[in-house]
């Protein structure tokens, strides 16, 4: 578990934000952008992603180490990620607050518009910043693309477009997203979501901050 923290020691009045890697730049982003000082930051590995029975545990554990290093405040900086409700479980069990809804592709968009775009996006494939950043080690080696692009029809035959999900505005994150539509044989669609939901979720992480 990598760990990105602000202070040098627990300060009582911070908060810990346990969370994805795969949020881990937007987090502190966030942090910078309103000089959210008082948070802390904790990630549990980004690989996570593909095993999300791996997260309920991880964060069973990652709370009591924080707990045990002093922490009263703390917040789960994931939304349901494929636990099916697990980590919703663990969190009831700390009394701590995770990001509402079903996964970071939801709360970037807004879990508003999540919702409502459902039925048009059921067939979409997302990439975020950090998907783009890590495409190749995410997705091309791992599924053995590199070596057989025959499978690509396997993989993501039943997918109709790529949603590219821009945390900010740079051309060589589009360029990657776009040229993996067409890798991929996708029609492509850029929505510039920003952070989304995870901003109003930090500045109010335990209560009202600057």
């Amino acid at each position: 578990m990598s760990r990105q923290k602000i202070a040098t020691k627990t300060d009582p009045a911070h908060t810990l934000v346990i969370g994805c890697g795969m949020i881990a730049r937007e987090v502190l982003a966030v942090k910078q952008q309103f000089g959210l000082n008082h948070l802390d930051l904790t990630c549990l590995p980004a690989e996570f992603h593909f095993y999300p029975d791996r997260i309920a545990p991880a964060m069973d554990k990652a709370i009591g180490d924080a707990r045990a290093e002093g922490y009263e405040h703390i917040v789960v900086g994931y939304a349901d990620c494929g636990t099916g409700g697990h980590l919703d479980a663990v969190c009831e069990k700390h009394g701590v607050e995770r990001l509402a809804g079903p996964h970071c592709f939801a709360f970037y968009q807004g879990n508003d518009r999540f919702m409502a775009s459902g039925d048009a996006d059921m067939l979409a494939f997302y990439m975020t910043d950090f998907l783009c950043r890590q495409f190749d080690a995410f997705f091309i080696r791992p599924l053995g693309l590199d070596r057989h692009p025959e499978l690509i029809k396997d993989y993501f035959g039943n997918y109709e477009k790529l949603i590219y999900l821009a945390q900010t505005d740079d051309p060589e994150l589009d360029s990657v997203a776009e040229n993996a539509a067409k890798l991929l044989g996708l029609t492509y669609e850029k929505r510039a979501t920003g952070y989304g939901d995870l901003t109003a979720f930090l500045r109010t992480a335990n209560g009202p901050r600057p």
